[in-house]
């Protein structure tokens, strides 16, 4: 079992930046899959970025491609997201989650283990 602890969120002014955190405890970390999620308000659990377990392999939403990018440190059990030119339309509650199966990375249902989600607000 891993137990995921967000950091980072807030509230930013369109085009602005901020870096998301995921700090991993539990099992060891470089066996999972990581992901990125958010949901808005009223909508569902979406897919924003996921990082293989060596990092070889990364996605993206095609809507952040470009201006997100995600990483892993698997010596500090850790993974990030960089979130630049933000807008508001990326406000959201964004979740790390983790994966010890091989499944689809952008389906919430291929992953084990959630964080408690950090919020994420964009000005205009």
């Amino acid at each position: 079992q891993v137990q995921l602890v967000e950091s980072g969120g807030g509230l930013v002014q369109a085009g602005g930046s901020l870096r998301l955190s995921c700090a991993a405890s539990g099992r060891a970390f470089n066996t999972y899959n990581m992901g990125w999620f958010r949901q808005a308000p009223g909508k569902g659990r979406m897919f924003v970025a996921h990082v293989s377990r060596s990092g070889d392999r990364i996605y993206y939403q095609d809507s952040v491609q470009g201006r997100f990018t995600i990483s892993r440190d698997n010596a500090k059990n850790t993974v990030r997201l960089q979130m630049n030119s933000l807008k508001p339309e990326d406000t959201a509650v964004y979740y790390c989650a983790a994966s010890g199966r091989t499944g689809i990375p952008a389906s919430p249902s291929a992953y084990d283990y959630w964080g408690q989600g950090t919020q994420v607000t964009v000005s205009s």
